[in-house]
C-alpha cells in the first residue's frame, strides 16, 4: 500500500468546520488517500445526508448529491442504476443511519445494490445537541437521556454490522476504529476493500467505523480515545463480519 505523505488531491484547501478531536477529520483523510490511490475521483459521487457527515461535500473535490435524513442508500440506488459506471459513496453517521434511515440501507444491502458505505458510529447525535442514537451505549449520558441510557427504557444499542450479516446479498462487512494508529492504518484498508469491491462489482460493502465525538461525549480528546477503546469495543467488537465474494 502505497503512503501519501502529501495532502490528497482528492482533498479540497478549505479548513474544515470539525469539532476539535472529532473523528471525521481522519475518515475524510483517508477517504482522500483511498480516492487517489485508486484513481477514482472523475467517476465518484458521493451521498451526503443530515448530519455532520453532511458537511464532507465541502471538503471532497467530486460530484456530490445532499440528501434527506438518512436517505443516501435511496438515493445511491438511484444513481447507480442509471449511471452504473459511476462510483457511488454512502457516507452516513449513526443517528443517520441506524434511525432515520434503517429502512433505507437495510433494503440497499438486501438488495445487494454495488455500492460503497462507510458508516461512522460516534455512538451520538452531533450536529444537533448530543441526543441519543440508536448506538448510544447503556449507561451513557446524553442531552436525551441525562442520567444514563437504560434496557428497560430505551433497548440495547443496535450493532448494524451484526444486524446487516443476516442479509444474504451483503458481501463486505468490517467494524474499524481510528482511536489509535494501528486502527488508523486498518480502517484505510478495510476502506480501499469497500471502494474495489464496488469497482469489481461484487455487491453492497459496508465499513463501520467507530469514531470520536469529544463535544457530544462531553469528554477531552484523549479521553475520548480511551472511552473507545475501554467501553465502545467491548459492546462492537472490531473485525470482518462477512466477506463473500
Amino acid at each position: 500500500m502505497n503512503i501519501i505523505k502529501t495532502q490528497p488531491k482528492s482533498i479540497t484547501t478549505d479548513s474544515t468546520k470539525y469539532c476539535p478531536g472529532c473523528g471525521h477529520g481522519i475518515v475524510l483523510r483517508l477517504i482522500g488517500e483511498v480516492v487517489d490511490e485508486l484513481g477514482i475521483r472523475e467517476k465518484m459521487i458521493l451521498t451526503a445526508p443530515v448530519g455532520c457527515s453532511v458537511i464532507l461535500y465541502d471538503y471532497i473535490s467530486c460530484d456530490v448529491v445532499e440528501c434527506a435524513h438518512g436517505r443516501a442508500p435511496a438515493i445511491g440506488t438511484a444513481i447507480k442504476r442509471v449511471h452504473p459506471d459511476k462510483f457511488v459513496l454512502l457516507y452516513q453517521g449513526d443517528g443517520d443511519l441506524a434511525a432515520i434511515g434503517t429502512a433505507e440501507i437495510i433494503h440497499a444491502a438486501n438488495r445487494g445494490e454495488n455500492m460503497s458505505a462507510i458508516f461512522v458510529n460516534n455512538a451520538v447525535y452531533g450536529m444537533t445537541g448530543g441526543q441519543m442514537a440508536p448506538t448510544t451505549l447503556i449507561g451513557q449520558r446524553t442531552t436525551t437521556s441525562p442520567f444514563g441510557r437504560t434496557i428497560k427504557g430505551m433497548g440495547k444499542p443496535i450493532r448494524v454490522c451484526e444486524m446487516l450479516a443476516t442479509l444474504e446479498e451483503t458481501k463486505y462487512l468490517e467494524r474499524t476504529s481510528i482511536h489509535s494508529v494501528r486502527n488508523i492504518n486498518k480502517t484505510k484498508l478495510a476502506i480501499r476493500k469497500v471502494f474495489q469491491n464496488q469497482l469489481n462489482g461484487i455487491g453492497f460493502s459496508m465499513v463501520e467505523i467507530l469514531s470520536m465525538c469529544p463535544v457530544g461525549w462531553r469528554l477531552s480528546p484523549k479521553d475520548a480515545t480511551q472511552f473507545i477503546e475501554e467501553r465502545m469495543t467491548n459492546y462492537f467488537p472490531l473485525g470482518v463480519y462477512k466477506n463473500t465474494e
